[in-house]
């Protein structure tokens, strides 16, 4: 058979053996026939608040959290969407904060191509930058002690408004809903609390879990303790249109997505495989090997203990060179040695959870890498084993385990979250 990985902008296809090989993806919705008429109708008719025109005054000030480059999000659907609905305040009052949190910050036409035209030369854009501690502002602390510094216009805004999109995610639960308050606009410091290895190590932290999972539970808390007055939240399917469409008060309005989300998403098998290829669901997701490790991580949902992972990511952002994820990894000796550093620092380090979910998925299973952009040499350092040919690493890693071995493919990658039965 062939299947087509999502890959880079336009696919990767793959020969496979019919008899040896299942591909999970997620259950297709169609996408809503009026997007725009969905998100109007979602936006005037919210779940436990009142209609966003009703709440906001002319005389406030609003701040609008948005995803950034690295999420496939129908910003550009999404905000106008919110901004018609605020007309009545003078754009000079509405700010557009882009949620990256320790990511880089996001150039001018990546911005225009996410937003919509015409938006960022009519509100003031502000890309939040987690290392400037001149806009940060400390909004209080959790019950655990978590120091909660956010962007400064996001607090001292009259109107807090969160616009993301919901998938789930590998160590938060689900992404949107509270993520677009913290990480998404928080310091470095109470990003670095949230990440700790305790908390990303908990076996709660996981895809789908939100409740008692320890970095969901205190997301949730800073956005609680600190406010958002409306939510807007959608589901997408593989062709980035948009499923399903929520507004309203935010943990409902999350809660309603995540359930969306996880009855398309989540796919029950019956046993491990010996072999997953997975992807990153092309680009934007796939545009560096950072943000590929999710694609291993749902593949390692279902892989054999001593089994083979083929994660096939375009990576046109390298590694990425910001950041410290590619320093931990040129470090360290091999997973199992950067595994134990995380775990028995005292201090956590920027991106050292990246490596910590890598690391984990090699423990369990090889990892090899096809990439269009890093060297041979890169993903050697990266602890990675490099392929040109998905088709033939396939075909070696099955005639390696047997003539019992099967592949499993997650086209799709994470926005295919697959899970084993008990």
């Amino acid at each position: 058979m062939i299947v087509t990985l999502a890959y880079g902008d336009n696919g990767l296809d793959v020969e496979l053996p019919d008899d040896r090989t299942t591909v999970i993806e997620p259950r297709f919705l169609p996408g809503l026939p009026d997007e725009d008429g969905a998100l109007k109708t979602a936006i005037r008719n919210p779940i436990g608040t009142r209609p966003l025109r009703q709440l906001v005054a002319a005389h406030q000030t609003v701040a609008i959290s948005v995803c950034d480059i690295t999420r496939p999000a129908p910003t550009r659907l999404m905000l106008p969407a919110l901004l018609r609905e605020l007309e009545h305040v003078p754009p000079e009052q509405v700010t557009i904060l882009i949620a990256t949190g320790t990511h880089r910050a996001n150039t001018p036409d990546e911005l225009d191509a996410m937003l919509g035209p015409g938006i960022a030369g009519r509100y003031p854009v502000v890309n939040h930058d987690a290392f400037d501690d001149a806009n940060l502002k400390l909004a209080g602390e959790t019950s655990d002690g978590v120091p909660i510094l956010l962007n400064r216009r996001w607090v001292d805004a009259d109107v807090r408004i969160t616009a993301g999109f919901v998938e789930p995610h590998f160590f938060a639960g689900f992404s949107g809903g509270p993520k677009m308050v913290a990480p998404g606009l928080a310091g470095f410091a109470t990003t670095m609390h949230l990440h700790n290895a305790a908390r990303i190590g908990s076996p709660k932290a996981t895809w789908g879990i939100t409740e008692g999972n320890p970095v969901h539970d205190t997301v949730r808390e800073i956005a609680a303790i600190t406010g958002v007055d409306f939510t807007l939240d959608v589901t997408i399917n593989r062709d980035r249109q948009i499923t399903n469409a929520y507004a309203g008060n935010l943990l409902k309005v999350h809660a309603a997505a995540c359930q969306a989300s996880r009855q398309t998403v989540m796919q029950p098998v019956s046993r491990p495989f010996e072999v997953v290829v997975t992807t990153n669901s092309g680009y934007p997701l796939d545009q560096n090997l950072y943000q590929a490790v999710k694609g291993m991580s749902a593949a390692a949902q279902i892989v054999s203990e001593g089994g083979t992972i083929i994660c096939a990511a375009e990576c046109r952002d390298g590694v990425p060179e910001h950041g410290e994820y590619g320093r931990i990894l040129r470090e360290g000796k091999s997973p199992a040695d950067m595994l134990r550093t995380i775990e028995s620092a005292t201090t956590t380090t920027h991106d050292q959870w990246q490596v910590q979910i890598q690391a984990k998925v090699q423990m369990r299973a090889e990892v090899l890498l096809k990439s269009s952009y890093l060297t041979p040499d890169q993903v050697r350092a990266a602890h990675l084993e490099p392929v040109e040919d998905v088709a033939k690493a396939v075909t070696a890693a099955l005639t390696r385990y047997g003539p019992g071995a099967r592949v499993c493919v997650l086209p799709e990658g994470p926005q295919t979250v697959p899970y084993l039965k008990t």
